[in-house]
Formats: structure tokens, C-alpha cells, sequence
């Protein structure tokens, strides 16, 4: 009986548009005995589709589109951004800190507002930038699912961000080319293609001779950088995939 009247609170609102996320929802919705809903795509989300859900709280694991302000003016929305706030206000945070050298970060749970990134900060957690892209979103998931419970059960008041800001920029898919990195730096190139192992970014790569070569799966050995690779045709190329938030 007191799990179908917890089912009957107002539902949560997750917006996610990354498959290391799909998990979250269902896990949520168990340990809080309450809905979940997730939306996916941008184009599915407007004011009508959210009246509907009328959500306590809208999270944001991993979203790289404008929120419009008839949607985080109306319901509480909370953005979770992996750097320390507000050093690394921007796009591609994980490659921008990465790129930096840096080891360590921390998970920032902010308040969506009108600027980028500059919302009053509800929760930091620290947050490791070890192993590949897709791993450390794994980590980060996990992470932020904890987050959200401690939100839910606690509503903590947002403070608002402390210090000078640092901006990132968007990375760019010419930017994934391992050309770029340093001749003969093979720390450059494992940060290089590792930043970029995950699904939906413009894995690293280098052209010669009419064809590409991406590269995953990077490891370290004694002998050299290991890697996966695929190899296709500069003329049969899809089109670029953009450089995510």
C-alpha cells in the first residue's frame, strides 16, 4: 500500500539522449517507488509534452540541445556537468579537461538557467577521468543516479557558483585527428583516441592515401599504444558526427 501511494506522487522527468543512460530511469523508479519517465530526443520535448508528465524534477544526465526557458522557468531542472564549476563552463567537458591533463574532476548538479552553465549549484562529487570516454560516462551514471536520490530526498537549496569563470569550447570532428597531436607523442595520441571512445562521438582517427582509420579500444603496453581499428574509404564516408556536450 505505501509503494502505490509513492507511485502516485508526481512523477520525475530524466533528459537523456545516450545509451549509458538508458538504465537510469528503471533503476530510479525502483529505489524511489515512483515514475520515471525519459525523454530522448529533442524534438520530443516541449512545454505540452512536459504539462502532461507535470514532473516534481527534470534531471539532465547528458543533453547537448538548447532547454527552453518555458521548460526550466516551469518545472525545477537540474543539469549534471563534469567539471568543476565554474572552471569549464561549455561543450565536450570530458575532452576539454582531458585534453588539460587532467586526472580528476568533479560531477556538478547545477540549476538550469538562461546562461550556459552558470545555474547555482545543488551537489559536487568527485569524479575519475580514468580508462575510455564510454567508461567514464559508465562512471558517471552511477554516480549521478546516487545524486538525484540525495536531491529527491533532501531538496537541497542551490548555492550559487564561487570563483572566476572558465570557458571550453565545443570540439569540433576535425579536431579528432590524431594529426593534431604532437609528432611522436604517444601519451597525446592514448588521451586522444580514449577521450573519444564512445558511442556517438567522432572516434580519433587519421587519413592517408584516400582512406581513414579510426581508432578505440586503446591500451598501453611496453612495446607501444595497442588499438582497435576500423579502416574505410574517404568516399565512402558518413557524415561527420558533431563534437558533444
Amino acid at each position: 500500500m505505501c509503494q502505490q501511494r509513492a507511485l502516485q506522487q508526481r512523477p520525475l522527468l530524466l533528459l537523456s539522449s545516450r545509451p549509458w543512460n538508458i538504465g537510469l530511469a528503471q533503476r530510479l523508479q525502483d529505489q524511489l517507488a515512483r515514475t520515471v519517465h525519459t525523454i530522448a530526443s529533442p524534438a520530443a520535448l516541449n512545454p505540452e509534452a512536459v504539462e502532461k508528465l507535470d514532473p516534481e524534477w527534470i534531471f539532465v544526465p547528458h543533453w547537448s540541445h538548447l532547454i527552453p526557458e518555458s521548460i526550466w522557468g516551469q518545472w525545477p531542472t537540474v543539469i549534471f556537468h563534469m567539471t568543476d564549476l565554474p572552471y569549464g563552463r561549455g561543450g565536450s567537458p570530458l575532452q576539454n579537461l582531458i585534453q588539460r591533463g587532467h586526472s580528476n574532476t568533479m560531477l556538478t548538479a547545477l540549476r538550469c538557467d538562461a546562461e550556459l552553465d552558470a545555474g547555482d549549484v545543488y551537489l559536487k562529487e568527485d569524479l575519475s577521468l580514468y580508462g575510455s570516454a564510454e567508461e567514464i560516462f559508465l562512471r558517471a551514471d552511477a554516480l549521478i543516479e546516487q545524486m538525484i536520490l540525495r536531491i529527491v530526498h533532501e531538496s537541497p537549496t542551490p548555492q550559487p557558483q564561487q570563483g572566476e569563470p572558465v570557458l571550453f569550447s565545443r570540439r569540433k570532428p576535425a579536431q579528432s585527428n590524431l594529426a593534431n597531436c604532437n609528432a611522436g607523442d604517444l601519451d597525446a595520441c592514448y588521451n586522444q583516441i580514449r577521450m573519444l571512445d564512445a558511442e556517438g562521438y567522432p572516434h580519433a582517427f587519421i587519413e592517408i592515401n584516400g582512406i581513414r582509420l579510426e581508432f578505440r579500444r586503446v591500451s598501453r603496453r611496453s612495446d607501444g599504444l595497442h588499438a582497435d581499428v576500423r579502416i574505410t574509404s574517404l568516399n565512402n564516408l558518413p557524415p561527420p558526427i558533431s563534437a558533444d556536450h
